[in-house]
C-alpha cells in the first residue's frame, strides 16, 4: 500500500509517530503493529484497518 501511495518507509513514520525501523520490521512481518499503530497507519492511507492490512494468501 505504501508503495501506492508513493510514500518511503519514512514518510509513513513521520505521519504515524514511529520510527523508519519499525514501519521495515512490520512490512517484513518481524513485528505486529498494536491496534492503535494498525488505526494511525489506516487513517495515514485514508483506508479501512481491513484494505490497510491482510493476512498472507489473502491477496
Amino acid at each position: 500500500m505504501r508503495a501506492r501511495f508513493r510514500w518511503t518507509q519514512q514518510d509513513l513514520a513521520d505521519a504515524i509517530g514511529v520510527t523508519r525501523q519499525t514501519i521495515g520490521l512490520i512490512e517484513k512481518g518481524d513485528y505486529s503493529p498494536s491496534v492503535t499503530m494498525a488505526l494511525k497507519i489506516a487513517a495515514a492511507f485514508q483506508v479501512t484497518v481491513e484494505d490497510a492490512f491482510y493476512l498472507q494468501g489473502e491477496e
